[in-house]
Order: structure tokens, then sequence, then C-alpha cells
């Protein structure tokens, strides 16, 4: 089969949605079919051979982040020359409703369109008044495509229709094989996400700091991610800082290893969230995990049979968790076996059969659709 994806953030900015997308791809790549995938890139970002670029992207606010998309004359000149050179069977637009390149496609394919819808916004007046302009564009949908309950409701309310559920996917044995680093070991926790956006949690864990840090004396935390460290820390007492631990932006590899070796994965996000892959990430791992209580985390956790909550941001409850949690290795090792237990249904041979399940249906469909054409331009033409 020969698929279209493409992809509204910038592919050189790292998020979920992008990495959603390079690993479907690849994943469909594997099993022997032909995918390209079109995304907003700097000219000097080196690109996997399936991504064309469409062009620098801009930083524009959107769910309550900072996402760099791309728009305008030029970008929709290049969607419908990929369009051309591609004569895909199916294309696979994710965010179509964000101003970028799957609106922009949405206007220009012709054929089967399946969509992706991530967000999570029950309150956005944007998307309301921007309807009347949408639905020209999301009626030439063949199938919708929800990654969470979050999801599909932001979309039902604001758009009308339904979609189904496919979580986003995960390699659960690429994290689940990674070797532990040493030194990465011992009364640890962990924070993977950008330092600088409130809604990542960063400054909710950090008030929660001292007192774990004065109730476990041996505990520190190791943070991945791109942002001011220094901020990071500011709050922190000086005596307290050194045992922070910033590690920048790290590799697929080191992620899987840092999640690998900490005690406890703390996911603090704030909202905005309509999934939480790095969830299904660390579960991959082993790291019990510990989370704000967003309805969307509940979902992935299994309402905490897989993984702790806490209110969202309480600072206090979370510290009294991870104090907890770094005192009873026992409840550590049972989250770790009910989390890799429960994560092995976001792996990629369950999420990949679905999405292709997808696409089978509306190429089917189409098939179908062009074959009843045919025949009825054959019977008019006889005249019968």
């Amino acid at each position: 089969m020969r698929i279209g994806i493409v992809c509204p953030y910038s592919w050189d900015v790292p998020g979920g949605v992008q990495f959603h997308i390079r690993d479907l791809a690849e994943h469909l790549i594997r099993l022997g079919h032909e995918v390209s995938v079109l995304a907003p890139a700097d000219e000097d970002t080196p690109l996997p051979p399936y991504v064309v670029s469409a062009g620098r992207a801009v930083p524009v606010p959107y769910n309550g982040s900072v996402a760099r998309l791309n728009f305008g004359f030029l970008s929709a000149a290049r969607v419908r020359r990929w369009l051309h050179d591609g004569t895909f069977d199916v294309v696979h637009i994710h965010e179509p409703t964000s101003p970028s390149l799957g609106l922009l496609t949405c206007w220009a394919a012709q054929g089967p369109i399946v969509a992706t819808f991530h967000t999570s916004n029950p309150r956005s007046r944007a998307m309301i008044a921007a309807y009347p302009i949408l639905q020209p564009a999301l009626e030439k949908i063949s199938a919708r495509i929800a990654v969470s309950e979050y999801a599909r409701r932001t979309l039902v309310e604001h758009l009308g229709g339904d979609a189904v559920l496919i979580p986003n996917g995960v390699d659960v044995d690429f994290f689940a094989r990674a070797e532990p680093k040493k030194e990465w070991q011992g009364e640890t926790l962990g924070f993977i996400g950008r330092i600088d956006e409130p809604r990542k949690g960063l400054p909710v864990l950090m008030r929660a700091l001292p007192r774990i840090l004065t109730e476990r004396p041996g505990a520190r935390l190791l943070v991945a991610g791109r942002g001011d460290e220094e901020e990071a820390v500011a709050s922190l007492p000086a005596e307290m800082r050194s045992r922070v631990e910033f590690l920048g932006m790290v590799s697929d590899e080191d992620k899987a290893r840092l999640l690998r070796s900490v005690d406890v994965y703390v996911a603090p996000n704030t909202g905005g969230e309509s999934f939480g892959i790095i969830l299904v990430e660390a579960m991959s791992a082993g790291a019990p995990v510990l989370a704000a209580d967003l309805d969307a985390f509940a979902q992935v956790l299994d309402q905490g049979g897989a993984g702790e909550l806490f209110a969202n941001e309480d600072a206090d409850a979370l510290a009294d968790a991870a104090i907890r949690l770094l005192g009873d290795e026992a409840r550590r090792a049972e989250l770790s076996a009910r989390g890799s237990s429960h994560v092995r249904r976001f792996d990629w041979s369950t999420v990949g059969a679905d999405i292709l399940a997808v696409y089978e249906t509306v190429t089917d469909g189409a098939a179908a659709v062009d074959t009843d054409e045919r025949v009825g331009g054959l019977r008019a033409r006889l005249g019968l």
C-alpha cells in the first residue's frame, strides 16, 4: 500500500505527535508498505529518507503550548506537489484542524483520507469559531481516529461526528530491553519534558522536592529536556540544587536507559494532555509511575491500577506519594509488574494493526465506490 502521512508540527522540534508519526511510518515500512511523510522542517534538519520537507515552520501558540506550524501559499503548493508525486492509496493526516499542513492537505487531496485527532481541549473557542472554515475540508475525511477518549470528546463536542479509539503506539520491547545506567541508579526520581513549558509540570515537582529530599537524604532528581536549567532550580534551597542533575536533550536510547534506571518516574503535567506517551514508555521500561490525576493519565494508567496518581498541581500530595514510594521497594516492584503487563496493549504490533485496518476499510470503500461509478457510467453510455 502507498501511504502518505502528514505531520503538522516541525520535525526538528521533538514532541509526542512527531514521535508517533515517526514510529508509525517505520512500523509500516518494516511491514513492506511504501510510506512518505510530509512535515515542516528547517533547511538544515537531517531527515530520514521517508520524510519530505514542506519548508520552515513558524511558532504559533496552540493548545497551551507553542507549536511550530507551516501554512500559506508556498506550503499549499508543496502539499499539491507531494500529493501528485505520491499517488497514495490513502492519506493519513494528523491534527487536521490545526492551521498547518493537515488542513492544506484536506483541501487538496482526492481519494481516501484518514485523520487522527490528538488534542484534548474541551473549551476551545477558536475551534468553535473556525468550524465554518474547517467544515468543507473535514467533510472529505473518510475515517477519524482519536488517540484517547478525551481527544474523541473534543472532536465530538466541537466538530460533530465520531472517531474510532486507537491509542498512540510504542515499541515496548525497545524500552524493556534497554540497559540501566549505573550512575543513574539509586533512589532516583526521573522527569522527561520541556523544562520551560509550565504545563509539563516541572515547577510543581520543584515545589515538592525540598520535602522529598529532606525525608530521603539519598534521593536525587534526573531531568531530561531542553530549557533554562538555572531558572528551573532557582526556587530550591542552594544546598539542594546539586541533587538535581540536568541531562539536556537525550537520544531515544538514553531515554530508554533513563527510564530503566530510575526508581520512580514522575509525570507532574498540569493539563492539555490527551494521552501521555511518556507514561507508556515508562511502563514499557518497567519504571514505577507517579503521575498527576489528569483524566488522560488516569486512563493510560488503568485508573491507578498500573501507576500511582496524585492530585493535579498539589505539590504536597506529590511529595507524600514520592516519599512513600521511594521507601517501599515492594510497592515499586508491584507497580513495575502491573505496568509492564498493562502496557502491552499499546505496542505497535497491536496499534499498527488497528490503524492498518482503518486504511483497508477506507481504501476498500473507495474502490467499491469507484467500481460502482464506472459501471454506472458504462450502463448510461449503453442506454441501460
